[in-house]
């Protein structure tokens, strides 16, 4: 069949049982399920797209994810990935913006920023500009209480030993993108520059700013560098500034997204952690690298 449909359970509410991927297959024609991970995730061949509603309803509104994907060419070369929300579980400006006591200011436009609502260049330089006087320290405090995302480790290992070139690229801050690179262990980061004196921060941002556009210029690049088609591309992100990059790549994930980029996605996650990207590349848990 020229398609797979995989359904990835969140094992923190339910469990992807028997009777519910027959259920599943039955309802989109599907062929004989492969299981990837027990109670977890499970793929079933399918020949064309499946009736979403069916679909629903034979889940009966489990938290399960699904995703579509060709069945030629699943394992993709390059990973592109946002990271505020996406690798980590918080938004790394607006929790520094805790230290300089403007998070709530911050955070409303961050709102507006990642639902669209806001030009994201325009947002950015008015909340570091907040930060104007803003001890560097600051910076490392933040750091201190980041925490990753679950799968994140896995994701990027895995990947990496199967050759594919990972890249963090975020609109926020190459501080954290760097630490976070180098504990998850993606190949490149790129972000935007902080301005400090030695001692505080100036308010302003380095040029130019890393926005949607640079994000798909930089799946873009890399792709062409790899010598990849991009159909052999994954981006994932969770913002209106990823979506750019969602949509030239030959899977873009929407990740626990925001309304906009769940709308506009062609695939997305809702439920599960970032595990659910190597099941959706056919990876199975025992192909898995616990970093």
């Amino acid at each position: 069949m020229r398609h797979i449909l995989t359904l990835i359970a969140d094992r923190q509410s339910t469990s992807l049982s028997a009777a519910m991927i027959r259920r599943v297959g039955e309802a989109i024609n599907g062929g004989d399920p492969t299981i990837l991970s027990e109670g977890e995730a499970a793929d079933i061949p399918i020949e064309d797209a499946p009736d979403a509603i069916a679909l629903q309803e034979a889940l009966d509104n489990a938290p399960v994810d699904w995703i579509v994907t060709k069945t030629r060419g699943r394992r993709k070369g390059l990973l592109v990935a946002d990271m505020d929300s996406t690798i980590v579980t918080s938004e790394t400006l607006d929790e520094l913006a805790a230290y300089a006591g403007v998070q709530a200011e911050i955070t409303a436009i961050t709102k507006l920023s990642m639902n669209g609502e806001l030009d994201f260049s325009e947002a950015l330089r008015r909340r570091v500009a907040m930060l104007r006087g803003l001890s560097l320290d600051a910076l490392q405090q933040t750091w201190d209480k980041t925490e990753l995302m679950p799968g994140a480790k896995e994701l990027i290992a895995t990947m990496r030993k199967h050759n594919a070139l990972t890249a963090l690229v975020s609109g926020g801050f190459t501080f954290f993108t760097g630490k976070v690179a180098e504990l998850v262990g993606f190949d490149r980061h790129h972000a935007n520059v902080l301005i400090d004196d030695g001692q505080a921060l100036t308010g302003e941002v380095g040029e130019p700013i890393l926005d949607r556009d640079a994000k798909k210029a930089a799946l873009l690049r890399m792709a062409e560098e790899r010598g990849l088609k991009l159909a052999a591309t994954l981006a994932v992100g969770d913002g209106a500034n990823d979506l750019a990059m969602l949509a030239v790549a030959g899977l873009g994930v929407a990740y626990h997204a925001k309304p906009i980029v769940a709308r506009e996605a062609r695939a997305r996650i809702d439920h599960g952690n970032l595990r659910a990207l190597l099941f959706a590349q056919g990876y199975p848990d025992s192909a898995f690298v616990t970093a």
